[in-house]
């Protein structure tokens, strides 16, 4: 029976749907564009107040400010760009993980028998549509893909860049504003102490005042986006107010002939006669578009078009006319705050611009969380703890460790540089580059995803591309003046992950080069010296076909296992999340009377993955729902490798197993006594019994009514008394070493792998492995 909602119900939904878009809009205010909403404290004091000579050269600068305002954030970003997400995911590997679904440019780990398995779900549609010339091109050409995937990372790690570097000038932007009001004070002192106390109040305690701001930003991350949103945002709805009240003030007051100067004419003069020393950027928005995950497009769309932009705006015009107004001044007419027009009232500015500095640090913070969450899942990433902070709204993340060496990082640039100019060169540098690598990946996006014409991709990015290199070009000639600290971050993150990425996919084609066939696990037997013992046997696994290279090094050693083995593997999908539903493919390796099963378990870059406080029971779960839906065909999956299904509904309708409520098991040594004899050194080698670890594990027993043949309820039953003897989970430890007469290249690359893989944290599936359970199996990989 069709159900069909009444006018009411969906007007409610829409209702719903709105509330929730306002709600999102309310929290991006917090996160996403707190760094645009600050762009006026130090957008105009990048050019010094003797670079501006007449009331003209003013509007022209305001004219040149406005359409870069409206050409950057709002055409290509708000009204394109976002247009691109990934499923709700937003960022440079957003758009690079579309073309690698579309066009097949990823060179990602993976092999033809991997691409053969994966080919699981009979629902999914045949292409119909012939690839394009373009997509054909690229496909062909492997040069390409690693120019793309290289334009990522540069991406990716200027994102990053940006994450150090922002919250430093903000913050101390802001506090070199109290610093002049510091600086009365010093005033009041003896003429014989006057210069040193002003030199403290204008220099130090600015600087110590933006490092215990920024400690205490980073303290805050661990909230999480959806309470930092809350939090943040009333605090910049009321920046916002005050500067855009504040620039209706200077506007009438001053000078309102500046609205005329939104005419191109005034910025084509501009253009003819400016100056390099004038060329700043203020299209601060990457982040608007790499927050995306955080919040729906809509939500952002709404956000930016109904108060950032006008606000801005409107903030822009009332500077430009107080400046115009007061050249040849002696005060410093450059700064936001001087416009500011009771004393009272600028105390209370720099105040608030000191608090909303912080809030704009956070766009930069959550984008860098973002990417690298997106870098990790992809293998372009050292392993790191990501929590998820919601369990309501997909892709909120926090990164411990990435946030604490963010704030190192900040803290140290802060006090090293002292100089809003020159951490503002090597900002504006990280920024161009970021989007410039976007316009890059937005115009194949536009020529391979969408499938439009060459044409329209080629005006994209020349007409954006144009612009930011002329941005660009500006940047470079403050190369000497803080930009190459730049250039000092980017060499490091870019080596990191891209020794990363070469040391894990030369490690995977180690793997299946090596691997040996099914057959050979299950022609072992007792004429052979080979048992097998009660429990369940996890095997992790990169190959999805084949044994591993450790398990069999692990087997010609030790030649015993478990009656029922489960080889698991982990494969992300360039997708940000994958269904439930979907999740995992479950098939069997050798005959049903082996008790050996494989099961792949998929995952988006922004899924959670992994967590074996329940993964545990997710797999047995899926593997009797397997082996139930076999019962039920009349040809048995018994293909050499065994087909893949996907087995993710979880269902409990009777079919399968049935869970019974959890229980505090024991999960020590005391709890694998009926594998003591073959593994007992392994589990603890110095010989002292490890206490019991409590934890929760679900049980599990067979539908008492449920309709299934004879040998399905015995296989069920086996799989459940192999659970309730015992699990053990296996992994694999491998060593790079690098073949004799390798080039240097290579070698260094292999090193910092090394480095980096014994200092990060351990495999994801070990994390919550009780250690009593773990058999970490090492071997040396020769690359």
């Amino acid at each position: 029976m069709e159900f069909q909602s009444s006018p009411r119900s969906s007007s409610r939904h829409l209702k719903d749907s709105w509330q929730h878009t306002l709600l999102l809009s309310f929290q991006s205010l917090g996160v996403v564009f707190g760094r645009l909403s600050i762009a006026p404290l130090f957008a105009f004091g990048t050019i010094g107040a003797g670079d501006i000579d007449s009331e003209e050269r003013i509007h022209q600068l305001f004219s040149f400010v406005f359409w870069t305002l409206t050409i950057i954030p709002l055409l290509k970003y708000a009204l394109i760009v976002l247009r691109a997400d990934n499923d709700g995911e937003g960022g440079t590997f957003a758009l690079y993980s579309l073309l690698c679904r579309h066009a097949k440019v990823g060179l990602l780990p993976n092999d033809k028998s991997t691409n053969e398995v994966m080919q699981y779900d009979e629902e999914t549609p045949s292409k119909t549509k012939e690839d394009s010339r373009a997509t054909r091109y690229i496909e062909k050409h492997k040069s390409s893909h690693y120019v793309i995937l290289f334009l990522a990372l540069i991406g990716s790690c200027m994102t990053i860049c940006d994450g150090v570097l922002t919250p430093a000038l903000s913050v101390l932007t802001a506090t070199s504003g109290l610093g002049r009001s510091f600086k009365d004070i010093s005033q009041h002192f003896p003429s014989s102490e006057r210069a040193r106390a002003e030199k403290v109040f204008t220099r130090y305690v600015p600087v110590s005042i933006a490092c215990a701001v920024l400690i205490c930003l980073f303290t805050l991350q661990h909230y999480g986006s959806h309470k930092i949103g809350f939090i943040f945002a009333p605090i910049v709805f009321i920046w916002l107010l005050f500067i855009t009240g504040l620039g209706l003030y200077n506007i009438f007051y001053y000078d309102l002939q500046i609205i005329y100067a939104i005419s191109p004419v005034y910025i084509s003069k501009f253009m003819k006669s400016v100056d390099i020393r004038s060329w700043r950027l203020l299209g601060r928005s990457e982040a608007m578009f790499a927050d995306l995950g955080h919040f729906s497009k809509r939500s952002i769309k709404v956000t930016f078009l109904c108060l950032i932009y006008p606000a801005l705006v409107l903030c822009y015009a009332g500077q430009a006319a107080f400046i115009s107004k007061n050249l040849g001044a002696s005060m410093d007419i450059v700064h936001l705050s001087e416009s500011v027009p009771n004393r009272l009232l600028r105390h209370i500015f720099r105040v608030l611009s000191l608090f909303v500095s912080a809030v704009g640090s956070q766009a930069t913070i959550t984008a860098t969380f973002s990417i690298i969450n997106q870098c990790l899942a992809l293998g372009c990433f050292p392993r790191v703890k990501v929590i998820h902070t919601s369990d309501k709204i997909r892709g909120q993340v926090y990164i411990p460790d990435v946030n604490w060496l963010l704030m190192l990082l900040t803290v140290a640039i802060t006090i090293g540089f002292h100089n809003i100019s020159l951490i503002g060169n090597a900002t504006g540098l990280a920024i161009i580059c970021a989007m410039l690598v976007s316009t890059c990946l937005m115009s194949l996006v536009i020529a391979l995803y969408w499938e439009k014409r060459l044409l329209l991709s080629a005006c994209f990015l020349v007409f954006f591309g144009s612009i930011e290199l002329m941005y660009l070009s500006a940047c470079l000639f403050n190369f000497h003046k803080g930009a190459w600290y730049l250039v000092v971050l980017l060499v490091i993150f870019m080596t990191i992950m891209i020794a990363w990425h070469y040391g894990t996919l030369k490690k995977y084609e180690f793997d299946v080069e090596n691997k040996v066939s099914s057959d050979w696990l299950t022609d072992l037997g007792p004429g052979l010296g080979v048992t097998r013992v009660q429990g369940i046997g996890f095997i992790y696994t990169d190959i999805v076909t084949g044994i591993p290279a450790f398990f069999s090094h692990f087997i010609t050693n030790l030649p015993a296992f478990h009656q029922v083995l489960i080889f698991v593997s982990f494969k992300s999908s360039p997708v940000p999340h994958i269904s439930p539903c979907q999740r995992y493919l479950i098939g069997r390796v050798g005959h049903k009377e082996y008790k050996i099963y494989r099961c792949i378990v998929r995952y988006g870059y922004c899924d959670r993955t992994r967590n074996t406080d329940d993964f545990e029971e997710h797999i047995i779960r899926s593997i009797g729902e397997f082996i139930s839906r076999e019962g039920n065909d009349l040809e048995a999956l018994t293909s050499p490798e065994g087909k893949m299904i996907v087995v993710g509904s979880q269902t409990t309708d009777g079919n399968a197993l049935i869970p019974l409520d959890g229980d505090m098991s024991s999960i020590g040594p005391e709890s694998l006594e009926k594998n003591e004899n073959w593994r007992s050194s392994l589990l603890d080698p110095s010989g002292s019994a490890s206490a019991p670890i409590r934890r929760k594990k679900v049980r599990f027993t067979l539908p008492p009514n449920s309709p299934l043949r004879l040998p399905v309820r015995e296989e069920l039953q086996e799989l459940v008394d192999a659970r309730e003897s015992g699990t053990a989970y296996f992994l694999g430890q491998s060593h790079l070493s690098v073949r004799f007469g390798a080039n240097f290249m290579k070698r260094f690359l292999i090193m910092i792998y090394d480095v980096l893989d014994k200092n990060c944290r351990e495999p994801p599936v070990a994390l919550n492995i009780p250690h009593a359970a773990l058999v970490e199996v090492g071997m040396v990989y020769v690359i």
